[in-house]
């Protein structure tokens, strides 16, 4: 069994220079789709039955059923953005900082068309590319450059700032935040801090004055935010801007019901002993003896401190967006770690984590609105590391692939937890699957089936690394029950049997690809079902998948209880 080990959670990331540039350096130690918006379609029968209401009615029922159509037209679209936000959470970073990107028409029209992103974040007030993505249902967010905070304090300068920037582009664009600057507490630039808040404040105003009441207001933090981070239980603000600055700001939040958010990079945060763990590969974990809670992933473990840092203020319900997050494909020749496979296997087990809602160990079942950076590489960045964040070339080809594509490869190198593939030719990376076509939803059992998959360990498997792929499995949240004692996988009671199911179970759960068989290559699949008795292989994978059906199955629902209130609500008005 794996030794749990103690990793450095974070590092203070640090920006500086215009906001395009964005430039992300190592800086020292300190402990520290969603789905395309539906049309929202009244049923012809409610419709009929408010117009006969409304025609056959005295004048006092006619004022409080306008009145009632008022809230019916707004109800639903706050419903409709807030349910597609949680259904599919991946963004990306749009950054420009390049002399070799495609227009932002392509761009948008590529993002809509070829992908399931659905959300975009830029580093200004673009209006090329707000004019881009205009009836295109990608949201995008806008930020407001550091050099512009001050001015906006003030409410004239507000309202101008919106009148010029967002107005002329709504309703067609959707915008979904305004953030102002980037990671401010990083710049120790004091009268920038002491304007931020106000300036926050002010412009959210304005957007309520201007009718804008569903455009948010927020600003993104880079982890130095905190003075300690590890375990995540420990997680506290920087003393001397706890109280004095981050509970005014999470408090803004509340009030506005708008997220507070940060930009967690593992990249900066590993050490060579730690790198699955910033991976999302099998490792034996970092365990916080304050709650109990086993961490398998340093994504998780820097959320959770910034939780902890915001609930020892009291402003642990208010919520958390991920601005930024992502791994470098290439690097200098002092950063052997930024390269391809580790790239693909950050950004692809980050989208299927944060896809999965299993949320972390001190926010389970939540799912975080989470923003890749970047969308391109950009080649006028200061180094190799920098220009290298990228999922695409600007010629629209991935430099790698996670699950973002609405085009299904078939073949290319295929990243798992643990799993070293040979590196694709550096000229033109092939592309790694991406959203193959899924099994199907119960495989055939029984010997020698052919359409049945399962992922077993391969003989002659050390005991250590089976023990090893058991806990990185159950650490993910997977139902382990059945291995345990009194389960129906429990006998025969040996670390082989329990790794069979458990890492079938992360096979099944995870789409069948065959990298989710990996395990440091100690996973084979096999078609023969290894069932035995009462315990049935099948049933985990299959489950995840009814869950994720009855998901969907469930959106509807609502929708269908939502109506059926709603014509109730009118009986009793006009009876």
């Amino acid at each position: 069994m794996s030794t749990p080990t103690t990793a450095r959670v974070i590092l203070i990331k640090s920006s500086t220079g215009h906001q395009q540039h964005h430039v992300k350096h190592r800086p020292t130690a300190r402990k520290v789709e969603p789905p395309r918006y539906q049309s929202f379609n009244t049923k012809p029968s409610l419709s009929l039955y408010l117009l006969s209401c409304l025609c056959f009615s005295n004048m006092a029922t006619v004022t409080k059923l306008s009145g009632f159509l008022l809230l019916l037209l707004f109800l639903p679209f706050h419903l409709l953005i807030d349910s597609a936000y949680a259904a599919y959470p991946i963004g990306v970073n749009y950054g420009t900082v390049a002399n070799n990107l495609p227009p932002p028409q392509q761009v948008a029209k590529f993002l809509k068309t070829q992908t399931s992103i659905n959300s975009v974040k830029i580093f200004d007030a673009n209006p090329d590319i707000l004019r881009a993505f205009a009836n295109t249902n990608i949201s995008v967010t806008v930020t407001v450059g550091n050099g512009d905070i001050p001015a906006l304090a003030k409410l004239p300068a507000a309202q101008s700032w919106i009148a010029n920037n967002i107005l002329p582009h709504q309703p067609q664009t959707i915008i979904r935040y305004i953030v102002l600057g980037n990671e401010i507490m990083a710049t120790s630039d004091k009268a920038l801090i002491a304007h931020l808040l106000p300036a926050m404040k002010t412009l959210k105003s304005a957007l309520d004055q201007a009718k804008l009441t569903h455009i948010q207001v927020s600003t993104p933090h880079s982890l130095g935010i905190l003075s300690t981070s590890e375990p995540p239980s420990t997680g506290r603000f920087r003393k001397g801007y706890d109280k004095a600055v981050f509970a005014n700001i999470l408090d803004f939040h509340r009030q506005t019901k708008s997220p507070f958010m940060v930009n967690p990079y593992p990249y900066f945060g590993f050490v060579p002993q730690t790198l699955n763990y910033a991976l999302f590969r099998p490792n034996g974990g970092v365990f916080d003896a304050a709650t109990g809670k086993n961490y398998t992933n340093m994504f998780d473990a820097q959320l959770d401190a910034v939780y902890s840092a915001m609930k020892k203020l009291g402003y642990e319900d208010v919520d958390i967006v991920v601005g930024e997050t992502g791994w470098p494909s290439a690097g200098d020749p002092s950063q052997p770690d930024s390269n391809l496979l580790n790239a693909q296997s950050y950004n692809g087990n980050l989208v299927q984590h944060v896809s999965s809602g299993k949320g972390t160990p001190l926010m389970p079942n939540r799912t975080f609105e989470t923003y890749i950076f970047a969308l391109f590489n950009e080649n006028l960045k200061p180094s190799i590391s920098e220009q290298n964040f990228g999922l695409f070339k600007p010629d629209f080809s991935p430099v790698y692939s996670v699950d973002v594509l609405e085009n299904k490869p078939t073949s290319g190198p295929t990243i798992s937890p643990g799993s070293s593939p040979p590196a694709p030719a550096p000229d033109r990376p092939a592309p790694g699957p991406v959203r193959p076509a899924p099994a199907p939803a119960r495989p055939a059992p029984g010997p020698g089936s052919v359409t049945g998959r399962w992922c077993v360990p391969k003989a002659g498997t050390s005991n250590a690394a089976l023990q090893a792929n058991i806990d990185y499995v159950c650490g993910t949240g997977l139902d382990c029950k059945p291995i345990q004692q009194g389960g129906s996988c429990f006998d025969p009671n040996d670390v082989r049997s329990h790794a069979a199911y458990a890492m079938d179970a992360f096979y099944q759960a995870n789409g069948r690809h065959d990298y989710n068989c990996d395990f440091n290559k100690t996973g084979l699949i096999v078609h023969s079902d290894p069932s035995h008795g009462a315990c049935n292989f099948s049933v985990e994978g299959d489950s995840q998948r009814l869950e994720r059906s009855e998901s969907l199955a469930g959106e509807s629902g609502r929708w269908r209880v939502l109506w059926t209130v709603l014509v109730v609500i009118v009986v009793v008005l006009v009876s």
